[in-house]
């Protein structure tokens, strides 16, 4: 049984969570220098690619960088929705059929939610690769 348990712990998404804000601590800890991420393409590496910020014009993996950054802060702080923080849409009317689902809803949401930063995490470990290659720090 015990064995059953550190497994379900190791995939909660309390331990998702946990190790995507220790990832971008861990990053912000070691980007001494974020402007140095200014002249570092993406092109090279898939990973962070996919988190381009939208319109970034180019901000590499600066863009990276202050992207994931700003999603540990909404994890950590909650989510400003035109300046007001949202309590996770209590106040939000939901259709009544929209009620029905809520189970099947949260398992959808919490599987995505889990996978999502799973590969947050993992972008988060490779910009912090990246940098150190930059800067020519090798552990």
């Amino acid at each position: 049984m015990q064995i059953s348990d550190s497994y379900n712990q190791k995939n909660s998404l309390f331990t998702a969570m946990s190790r995507f804000i220790g990832a971008v601590n861990n990053m912000d800890q070691t980007v001494m220098v974020p402007s140095l991420l200014r002249d570092v393409p993406l092109d090279a590496d898939e990973q962070l690619e996919a988190l381009q910020p939208a319109g970034g014009d180019g901000a590499g993996m600066y863009g990276s960088y202050v992207l994931l950054k700003s999603i540990r802060n909404d994890m950590e702080w909650g989510v400003l929705q035109n300046g007001v923080l949202q309590n996770g849409g209590t106040d939000a009317v939901r259709p009544a059929e929209d009620e029905d689902d809520l189970e099947k809803q949260f398992y959808f949401h919490l599987n995505g939610l889990h996978a999502v930063l799973s590969k947050l995490t993992r972008k988060a470990d490779t910009l912090t690769s990246r940098y150190k290659e930059e800067i020519g720090c090798r552990n």
